[in-house]
C-alpha cells in the first residue's frame, strides 16, 4: 500500500473494493492430506485408509474440508494501516470433494472496507471473498472472512 496519512491509505483501500488478486496455486498431496487429518487429530477413513476411501462414492482419498485453511495466499488485495489484527471468523461454502493430485486456484477480492469508531479509537473492517477452483474449472469451495484491524 502507498505512503500518506492514515486516512489517505484507508480511503484508498475503500476505494479498492471489488479488487482481486490470484490465482494462487496449490497441489493437493495423499501425504499432505493424511499429516493434516491426524494432526488434527480426525479419525474418518475417508481421508487416511486408501482401501476403504476406494469402496466409497469418491472412489479414494479426500481432504477433510478443512485443508483448504492450509492454502493461506501470499497476498490480499489491501493492507490495513493499522498495525492490531483480529481475526472475525469466516463462513464456507463446499461444494466439490477436495482430492489427491488437485491443482486448486485460489483468488482472493476485497469485497467490503469499512471503518468504524469503537471503544479503543478507530477500527478498519475488512471482509474478503476467496474462491477455490480445481483443475477442471469446477468450484471446490468459497470462503468469506472478516478481518478487523485497529
Amino acid at each position: 500500500m502507498p505512503g500518506g496519512s492514515v486516512e489517505e491509505r484507508i480511503a484508498q483501500i475503500v476505494a479498492s473494493v471489488g479488487a482481486e488478486t490470484g490465482p494462487f496455486v496449490y497441489e493437493v498431496e495423499k501425504g499432505a492430506i493424511r499429516k493434516f487429518a491426524r494432526a488434527v487429530e480426525d479419525p474418518n477413513p475417508l481421508w487416511q485408509d486408501e482401501a476403504y476411501a476406494r469402496k466409497t462414492k469418491y472412489g479414494g482419498i479426500i481432504a477433510p474440508p478443512t485443508f483448504l485453511r492450509l492454502f493461506r495466499p501470499p497476498q490480499f488485495p489491501a493492507e490495513s494501516p493499522y498495525p492490531r489484527r483480529l481475526d472475525a471468523g469466516s463462513d464456507w461454502e463446499y461444494f466439490e470433494p477436495l482430492r489427491s493430485g488437485d491443482i486448486i486456484a485460489c483468488r482472493v477480492k476485497l469485497a467490503s472496507a469499512v471503518e468504524k469508531e469503537g471503544k479503543i479509537g478507530k477500527m478498519l473492517i475488512l471482509v474478503w471473498e476467496l474462491t477455490y477452483v480445481n483443475q477442471l474449472g469446477e468450484l471446490v469451495a468459497t470462503q468469506r472472512s472478516t478481518l478487523i484491524t485497529y
